[in-house]
């Protein structure tokens, strides 16, 4: 059976000394042709491949490109795929009943799945099930949005209630198998909160942690050792405009920009 998602990005993690997840946002205003937009995305995944511990597409910027962006998609993910980096499908996704299964079977199984998905718990609980039971079946995992990286996120998440969710994904956690520590059940939360990290690591000893808002949203990569375990592995911390558009289209530039995110992340570890 192949490796599960969690030991994958553990690995990874480990083996090249990086926590940093590359974001793949590609926006049409951005390229003078498709052609160019094509090119431009690929050749960054290309280029980064080595510095990053996963990739990050975000659905909505394929999808408003039509049939054609699904298809750029297929051969994003089959281009991560051949250079073994972990996918992660920034899809957001949550729905009741059959939906919410229709959701899983289309993200998280087949040849269209990433390695793990994004999931809204707000429409309840239950609404997780089909994605947790499909990265189960297939070796992936899930992330659950717990505590976002916009400021807006207060206006549902606080007074509890992003502790709720916290306490329902440990509780599922609880009955998982885990590898290394971790389990299948992953943790959206904020690099744009960075005092709240060791308190998140806290609630959610089980969970793999996405700390999105790294760069353009403002958090900084030395601020976020809380996150972390002890041997520097359980999170990763995602940027896509920082590194995709570091200098408008250059890809040196996004390399650099990885590479200096990369070690920002790594001397942050050091400090604590």
């Amino acid at each position: 059976m192949p490796a599960s998602f969690a030991a994958r990005l553990r690995h990874r993690t480990l083996t090249l000394n990086t926590r940093l997840c590359l974001g793949l946002d590609p926006r049409e205003d951005a390229y003078a042709s498709r052609a160019e937009l094509r090119a431009h995305t690929l050749a960054v995944l290309d280029a980064c491949a080595e510095l990053v511990a996963c990739v990050k597409p975000q659905l909505a910027f394929y999808e408003a490109l039509g049939l054609w962006g699904m298809e750029l998609l297929e051969e994003v993910c089959d281009a991560a795929r051949a250079r073994d980096l972990p996918i992660i499908l920034d899809a957001k996704r949550g729905d009741i009943g059959s939906t919410a299964a229709a959701y899983a079977r289309a993200w998280l199984s087949g040849r269209h799945a990433g390695a793990a998905l994004t999931v809204n718990p707000w429409l309840g609980f239950e609404t997780l099930h089909p994605f947790l039971e499909a990265a189960q079946q297939g070796g992936g995992a899930v992330f659950v949005l717990v505590k976002t990286s916009n400021p807006g996120q207060a206006d549902l998440q606080g007074d509890g209630s992003s502790e709720r969710v916290a306490a329902e994904l440990t509780a599922q956690a609880a009955r998982l198998p885990l590898e290394h520590g971790l389990s299948s059940i992953g943790a959206v939360v904020g690099a744009t909160h960075p005092h709240e990290l060791a308190q998140w690591r806290s609630r959610l000893p089980h969970a793999p942690l996405l700390l999105p808002g790294l760069g353009a949203q403002g958090a900084k990569a030395g601020d976020l050792a809380g996150a972390f375990f002890e041997d520097g592995t359980g999170a990763v911390v995602s940027a896509s405009r920082g590194i995709q558009y570091a200098d408008s289209n250059d890809v040196q530039a996004a390399v650099l920009a990885a590479q200096s995110f990369r070690d920002g992340l790594n001397a942050g570890l050091q400090r604590r």
